[in-house]
């Protein structure tokens, strides 16, 4: 055998496959993969909500407001106001962030006190202001930014302090359980559990030991027992939710078992867009709660994997852009904006797939509803804002910028 036979291999196939993971992983360490993922998986989940809420909702706005396109053109409308917002919020610096932030949660007590005085009832829960016409507003809803907002400057002001129990609890959770408490007074129990699992991701975030949170568990547990009690239809929630078997397919348990249906037929590629059966009135709330289940019905598993993966994207881009924020304030914001997200979107989905018992909360940046809609894009405008910020200092005229 001669030397030309024994030399080893040529290294350059094994060093371009060697290469091939070290370049994926690269563009995912970019600085600007957060504002790009973020923005792109935004837009694309705001593209398929106001798909299917036209889908969902055209039979139901056809039979009592005598236009297919009664409720798209409001959920259109909605789209169509909180671009421009989002756009403008990505562009606000992060002190501007920090002057709202008692400004809005000022406005979001007035106007829940308001709800509690003189609120709109709507499916059992009075906590809208009606101002007539097609302005009606859910204060809770921005309820939520508020509270990331205040909560992320306090804990911010208070970060060489947060070692002691009395600056990390106060004035933090009795101004958190207030806004609780005043959602609990219009019965929005589902909007409460995502304010509270805010709350939960700032403490957490500002780093409270884990014991605080088994302190809390009993106390939380006890409350949410009283509630469920509290109103025969929550308790039918539940037990419909804990034996699906018993519930009736007329009645309460309706909305659960047509949700599955809807779920079950789409199989693999779905039924074909708006091909449902389930919207043509055997769904409740098919164009805001239960949505998911329309997406899994004509679009099939491989849609339903498609919203999670979209969703997936959000919140890991908000992780990224919390893990790299060099401001206590921007970690705590972008922190409680991505659990806002991500919680909201586990209970609305789960309770689809019958995981997780009916709340009533709609599924983020797809769901129809501006209350919730406009909000949440503020949310994101926010994360984009800080995501711009740190993409600029990760340059070297940005650093630069930031010694001066």
């Amino acid at each position: 055998m001669t030397a030309v036979d024994t030399a080893p291999a040529p290294a350059t196939g094994g060093k371009q496959r060697a290469a091939e993971p070290t370049a994926y992983r690269t563009m995912l360490d970019r600085a600007a993969t957060p504002y790009y993922l973020l923005l792109g998986a935004s837009v694309l989940l705001l593209s398929l909500g106001v798909v299917m809420v036209f889908s969902a909702s055209s039979v139901t706005a056809f039979a009592f407001l005598g236009s297919s396109l009664a409720i798209v053109s409001k959920q259109a409308m909605w789209v169509v106001i909180g671009l421009p917002l989002m756009w403008f919020a990505s562009r606000l610096p992060v002190r501007a962030w920090r002057l709202g932030a008692y400004v809005g949660m000022a406005l979001s007590l007035a106007l829940l006190v308001l709800v509690a005085v003189a609120g709109t009832e709507v499916n059992g829960n009075r906590n809208w202001l009606d101002f007539g016409g097609p302005f009606r507003i859910q204060p809770s809803e921005l309820a939520k930014l508020s509270l990331i907002l205040w909560g992320a400057d306090l804990l911010a002001r208070k970060e060489r302090l947060l070692h002691q129990w009395k600056h990390l609890l106060v004035p933090l959770v009795p101004v958190g359980g207030g806004v609780l408490g005043l959602v609990l007074l219009g019965g929005d129990l589902g909007t409460a559990v995502i304010l509270a699992a805010i709350l939960s991701a700032l403490l957490w975030v500002a780093g409270a030991p884990a014991r605080l949170f088994a302190l809390a568990l009993a106390p939380a547990a006890l409350l949410v027992v009283w509630l469920v009690n509290s109103h025969s239809y929550r308790m039918r929630r539940i037990t419909d939710w804990l034996h699906p078997e018993q519930a009736d397919p007329l009645g309460a348990g309706l909305q659960a078992l047509h949700g599955k249906f809807a779920l079950a037929s789409g199989g693999w590629w779905g039924v074909g867009l708006g091909g449902s059966k389930e919207k043509w009135g055997a769904l409740p709330e098919a164009h805001t709660d239960f949505i998911f289940a329309i997406i899994g019905e004509e679009l099939g598993l491989v849609g339903t994997l498609a919203v999670l993966a979209l969703i997936g994207a959000v919140g890991y881009a908000g992780l990224r852009i919390a893990l790299a924020a060099s401001e206590p304030f921007v970690r705590y914001a972008a922190a409680g904006v991505t659990s806002w997200i991500l919680v909201q979107a586990l209970v609305n989905i789960g309770a689809v797939l019958g995981l997780l018992p009916i709340m009533g909360v709609p599924l983020p940046l797809v769901s129809y509803g501006g209350s919730a809609l406009v909000p949440t894009m503020l949310g994101i405008g926010m994360l984009l804002s800080f995501a711009r910020a740190d993409r600029r200092s990760s340059t070297p005229e940005g650093r630069r910028e930031a010694a001066r």
